[in-house]
């Protein structure tokens, strides 16, 4: 297989991991910008929601542009954006500077992905897009804990440093490393993207992801402030924490895949959901004792993870003509579902007490089994009536 794949994944990683990466040091960016915990929960808001929505937008504008060009143009502003929420002196500056960062992020997935599938050979395009991928899932759940240890060391900015320094590796490797490569022919419009959504069967799906996700970022976005006020935790049992809920969910996408090939879509999904709405409902009962809170953490961590390559596979299933839509649309769901999950979590943890967001979090998780249960309905119905 062609070595420029792990090269793409490299990107892939640099890029995703900036969404999360500012998720375990809330509370110093509070602190130094003078505004609210809720308040800078929002700078993960408004960067996954940027993220969801320039993703399909930019890649439909962008479509007849030289590849490797347009790579570098994005790899460029991508650098700015965090370049910029370095020197940010203001809340105002870090929230645009995340806006620009989520934009030129989300396209150069897009792009990662899609080199990736097209400079290897047909055999191995599947496995291309998949090790592209694990670049993706493995920052947005490793990117806590780089942050969060770097933060604590030297200061919330310097997790920025770190993302602009590997931004520069990463546009070396590009410049010299990359061949041009000429964008697809054919293109499909936003619009065609969003009719598909209008089978039931689909647009439960999508939900599902939305739901699930929404429940577990009103929690997971909050984790520093939950393991301090409920457990007096400092900042290296925080970062340890982090890191296990880190290998947890990177773990969770293999058994989440395992599982689906083994048992099929639908008892792994149903089963994901289950133990992943218990598993968080029972966290702020378990900060009595570490070593249990660590034990239901894992699980949690897992299950987060595991819904993904289960849930895409039942979408490439379910509509086979528009498989690489779905994985793109589904792929903002889940970005969408952390940027309302981070903002409702935000007004829960100002409002109230954020041991109370592992219960709303719970909450979406079990709505998320019902919108899966409609959409399996849905499906088997249409297969009925085609049989």
């Amino acid at each position: 297989m062609d070595k420029r794949v792990y090269l793409f994944t490299i990107v892939s990683f640099v890029v995703g991991m900036v969404e999360l990466i500012i998720g375990g040091i809330l509370d110093l960016v509070a602190k130094d910008l003078n505004v609210s915990i809720g308040q800078a929960g929002l700078l993960i808001t408004i960067f996954s929601l940027t993220f969801a929505i320039s993703g399909p937008i930019l890649a439909v504008l962008t479509a007849n542009m030289e590849r490797k060009r347009l790579t570098m143009i994005t790899l460029i502003i991508f650098f700015i954006g965090n370049l910029v929420a370095v020197i940010s002196p203001n809340y105002t500056t870090l929230f645009l500077a995340r806006i620009i960062a989520a934009a030129s992020s989300a396209l150069l997935i897009v792009l990662c992905v899609v080199m990736a599938a097209n400079i290897v050979e047909p055999k191995y395009r599947a496995r291309a897009i998949g090790i592209v991928n694990m670049g993706v899932s493995g920052s947005l759940v490793l990117g806590v804990p780089i942050g969060l240890i770097l933060g604590n060391s030297f200061g919330w900015r310097a997790p920025f440093i770190f993302i602009t320094v590997l931004t520069i590796f990463s546009m070396l490797g590009i410049l010299f490393l990359m061949e041009k490569v000429t964008p697809p022919g054919e293109h499909i419009s936003l619009k065609k993207q969003l009719a598909s959504l209008k089978e039931q069967k689909i647009l439960f799906a999508h939900l599902t992801t939305f739901l699930l996700l929404t429940g577990h970022s009103t929690l997971y976005s909050y984790l520093t402030p939950f393991s301090k006020s409920t457990m007096g935790l400092d900042g290296t049992w925080i970062s340890i924490i982090y890191l296990i809920f880190g290998v947890a969910a990177v773990s969770g996408g293999v058994v989440g895949g395992t599982f689906g090939d083994k048992f099929g879509f639908k008892p792994t999904l149903i089963g994901i959901i289950i133990v992943f709405g218990f598993a968080i409902l029972a966290i702020p009962s378990t900060t009595f004792l570490l070593p249990l809170f660590l034990i239901v953490l894992v699980i949690w961590g897992m299950m987060s993870w595991a819904i993904t390559p289960p849930l895409q596979s039942y979408l490439m299933v379910s509509a086979p003509e528009t498989s690489n839509i779905q994985i793109s649309l589904n792929n903002s769901a889940l970005h969408l579902g952390i940027a309302t999950g981070a903002s409702i979590g935000s007004i829960i943890i100002d409002t109230s007490s954020v041991e109370y967001n592992a219960t709303f979090g719970g909450i979406l998780a079990f709505l998320s089994l019902g919108t899966i249960l409609v959409s399996m309905k849905k499906r088997a119905k249409h297969e009925k009536s085609l049989a």
